[in-house]
């Protein structure tokens, strides 16, 4: 293996910059030349193809975002837009890439193993977390973060107005960033598309709480299945109109922002364990960190979210927010 590539695809997540840095070194140690792909698979059908050295990813490791640039491509759908970009690869002379992204990126590479031999090695990029085959994904700790420090400063305007606050976070699958966030902060409670969203159970919960509590969070995932927090505040306002009640959406300041210590590290490994795996033969598959330890798990398996929410969590949240 003589020259690889690396590209960031779907959603930018913090840490994806240390991931790049790790992957353009470890290649140059190992006596490869190295080139990144701008614009995800869009890039790849583009022919964005830019050569990577040590200096280019100097200074990186701290930056949110993404020095490639990330994007959806609707044309890498069709065989047509996939041929393209493998054109591109041969022309190119890559002999293996590193996919750094969530699960609409490997559903991508799997596709494109039909008509593509090159070898992919994935990184999960995605703030969600919502991959099998990682216990952290790039992004995660730093989203969850954003999220607590928002809440904090939320909390003072809610606690010298006596105000019951609904926050909406990111997830619209997956309600992981709303868990540990919603524990983080002491959220009177979690609303999440994994369970099922009983507002009579809430508008209870919210009525027997301790009265002397001069501010109420509740934290909402947007994907949650009974409405975002708009639609979820407004049913709780008609049945409890004595709440002085205020809905804020955190958005996208939740994917911005530098990576924690934690999603740096983390990215590093991945990066690192990634180029190592296609010297090592490995295709196809995404480097995750289970225990601490580096672990492989097939696209097929990886792309699915399967992970059931820890029930202790849930159980731990109900006692600590009485």
């Amino acid at each position: 293996m003589k020259k690889i590539a690396v590209f960031t695809s779907g959603g930018d997540s913090p840490g994806m910059n240390a991931c790049i840095r790790a992957v353009v070194r470890t290649a140059i140690f190992h006596n490869m030349e190295i080139m990144g792909i701008k614009h995800g698979y869009d890039g790849l059908i583009n022919n964005e193809f830019i050569p990577l050295d040590a200096m280019s990813v100097a200074n990186i490791i701290q930056r949110g975002g993404t020095i490639l640039k990330t994007a959806r491509s609707k044309e890498f759908l069709t065989l047509e837009g996939r041929k393209k970009a493998l054109e591109n690869l041969i022309k190119h002379n890559i002999d293996g890439i590193v996919a750094i992204g969530g699960d609409g990126t490997f559903k991508g590479a799997l596709e494109f193993s039909e008509i593509c031999n090159i070898p992919f090695i994935g990184c999960p990029g995605t703030i969600d977390n919502d991959l099998m085959g990682t216990d952290f994904t790039i992004g995660y700790d730093t989203a969850i973060n954003t999220v607590v420090e928002a809440v904090d400063k939320i909390r003072d305007t809610a606690e010298s107005h006596d105000r019951l606050f609904f926050v909406e976070v990111m997830g619209r699958d997956a309600g992981l960033i709303a868990l540990r966030s919603g524990i983080g902060v002491g959220a009177e409670s979690i609303l999440m598309p994994e369970t099922k969203t009983d507002i009579e159970d809430l508008i209870k919960r919210l009525e027997s709480g301790r009265k002397s509590k001069s501010s109420k969070i509740i934290i909402v995932a947007e994907g949650d299945e009974a409405g975002g927090a708009f639609t979820i505040a407004e049913q709780v306002k008609k049945r409890l109109p004595d709440y002085d009640t205020r809905v804020t959406i955190l958005g996208h300041i939740q994917r911005g922002g530098n990576p924690s210590a934690m999603d740096r590290v983390n990215s590093s490994r991945m990066g690192f364990a990634a180029v190592e795996a296609l010297i090592a033969g490995k295709q196809g598959e995404m480097v995750g960190i289970v225990d601490k330890k580096i672990v492989y798990t097939p696209f097929k398996n990886a792309v699915k979210h399967t992970q059931c929410l820890d029930k202790d969590l849930l159980r731990m949240l109900k006692i600590l927010s009485i």
